[in-house]
């Protein structure tokens, strides 16, 4: 069967709309600005129709006043289809609006007698309106459109009718006005685009997210439960249902869904058992509790714990198998020797082989008590002077070799026989790379926040970069007699105690650091 193939899609791509490249309320507000057009033609068609000149409307040539108005009811209704069945060029469908508006009431306007008729009023609805939804600079340039056919239309009757000149003052006002509404129209609508704008891309980023949120719930192991003030169920996933065994939990309570229940704990429901946990509240309305199988999650840890017990019983088996084939072999050597050199140098063999078996068997039996943790308060200076004061003496270490760095008086939460083995290892190795100088071995106590870090810091050649990844690992060893389990205990010790040992590179020599936490004092 052939597999199909998919082009990746990203999420923007798969959750969100294609941007529009003019927003719908744009479109909805040119319409409804053309039904205005249309509305106010009509009117004025209506007007001259049935009382003539009476309103002062068509007063100069009532016949042309009639004509123009039918002309301007003519292009509105026409205009109206056009911007339904078009959906393109909006600057140019605006501009022809606009353009429209400006001759026929300038028109309007010269039939009914010029700007005594106040028609010219009219021109700052129709200004406002493009203002509205135009770019600032086509604002702008309708503006001095109209402008210019109000002066125009004043010039005639000045050099037509002698007019008088002081005439012009009212149109230059009314001018003035119009760059005025449509400069301050489009500064406040461009404001209003803006957050629309803004309101759309977080409504676009909040269904996304939702969506993505969803997508999580609904994929989790644990089920979720979101629980109204009273305690009934408004929300769930798919896990939460399959755990608790209910048809519907919409609506269900949770004290009916599980008896006993006083907000959290472990419960056995239908053979298995299920740790309720909860979580926030939210501003006090509903909460949210987390609904998780435990029987699941004990089966996986003993899975993973009976792998790893495998993978150790395995390396241990290898680990003993070269020291008892090397003291059987010994031992056959042995009976088969009468001289007194080969005895010895073949008893030599069999009391170090026999001593490596030894360490091996004493750390496997420090790795299984690394789930025994005992932590109490620790006061780290004491501590540590009479620790480096013990391995000196046992370990035949001249004293001014190892030095101890620290700032202040700090308390550690740690298992006492546990930072005992950490530091020894961790000493031990440090004396075995080491310059024999004076105070070429560091410990270093420095204390931030809550946490500690006690790092054991060499001057020796430090650890190569290629088997850095690999210093943690059981059985790992550089060292001929080493077990390679020295560093894997130390550092199972310290996450049994809730602490980190990692190796920090880039610096000269060998540093060991142990981030744990800080104690308060006993």
């Amino acid at each position: 069967m052939e597999a199909s193939v998919r082009s990746p899609v990203t999420l923007p791509e798969r959750f969100l709309p294609p941007e529009e490249h003019i927003p719908e309320s744009f479109w909805i507000s040119l319409r409804y600005f053309n039904l205005y057009r249309i509305a106010l033609a009509g009117l004025f068609l209506g007007t001259a129709l049935i009382y003539g000149d009476a309103l002062n409307l068509g007063a100069y040539n009532l016949e042309l006043f009639r004509y123009f108005a039918a002309g301007y009811l003519f292009f509105g209704v026409v205009f109206h289809g056009v911007l339904r069945d078009l959906r393109d060029k909006f600057e140019l469908q605006l501009t022809l609006h606009a353009g429209l508006d400006i001759v026929a009431i300038t028109l309007l306007m010269y039939a009914s007698g010029g700007i005594r008729s106040g028609l010219g009023v009219m021109l700052l609805i129709s200004l406002t309106g493009a203002a509205i939804v135009a770019p600032r600079r086509l604002t702008f340039l309708y503006a001095a459109l109209a402008t210019i056919a109000l002066l125009l239309e004043q010039s005639y009757w000045v050099l037509e009718h002698d007019a008088p000149t002081a005439s012009f003052v009212q149109p230059g006002l009314l001018a003035i006005g119009y760059f005025v509404a449509a400069g301050v129209t489009s500064w406040l609508a461009a404001r209003v685009a803006a957050n629309e704008r803004l309101a759309r891309q977080r409504g676009r980023e909040l269904a996304m997210q939702t969506r993505v949120n969803q997508l999580v719930i609904e994929d989790m192991n644990e089920g979720v439960l979101v629980l109204d003030r009273g305690g009934y169920v408004v929300q769930h996933n798919p896990q939460a249902q399959q755990l608790l065994g209910g048809a519907g939990l919409i609506g269900a309570s949770i004290a009916g869904l599980v008896p006993g229940f006083s907000g959290g704990g472990e419960v056995e429901i239908a053979g298995r058992d299920i740790r309720l946990r909860p979580l926030e509240r939210g501003a006090e309305e509903f909460s949210v509790l987390l609904v998780e199988d435990t029987t699941r999650a004990r089966e996986q840890a003993r899975q993973l714990k009976l792998a790893a017990l495998g993978r150790l019983t395995a390396n241990i088996a290898h680990e003993i198998r070269n020291p008892l084939a090397a003291i059987s072999h010994a031992t056959e050597l042995l009976r088969e020797e009468k001289r007194g050199d080969d005895r010895e140098r073949l008893t030599r063999i069999i009391h170090d082989n026999a001593g490596r078996l030894e360490r091996l068997v004493s750390d496997v039996l420090q790795l299984s008590k690394r789930d025994r943790v005992s932590a109490a308060p620790l006061r780290l200076q004491a501590w540590l002077g009479a620790f480096i004061s013990e391995f000196v003496a046992n370990e035949a270490v001249p004293p001014g070799r190892i030095v101890l760095e620290t700032r202040r008086e700090s308390w550690v939460e740690f298992d006492h026989e546990h930072l005992h083995q950490v530091m020894w290892n961790l000493l031990r190795n440090a004396v075995r790379y080491a310059p024999a100088g004076p105070a070429s071995i560091r410990i270093r106590l420095d204390g931030y926040a809550d946490r500690l870090e006690l790092s054991v810091i060499d001057s020796g050649p430090g650890v190569p970069a290629a088997i850095q990844g690999q210093l943690f690992e059981p059985f790992f060893t550089t060292e001929a007699k080493g077990t390679g389990l020295g560093l894997y205990l130390a550092r199972e010790l310290c996450a049994a105690n809730r602490a980190s040992l990692e190796y920090v590179s880039g610096m000269a020599g060998a540093h060991f650091r142990i981030r744990c936490r800080q104690a308060a004092p006993a």
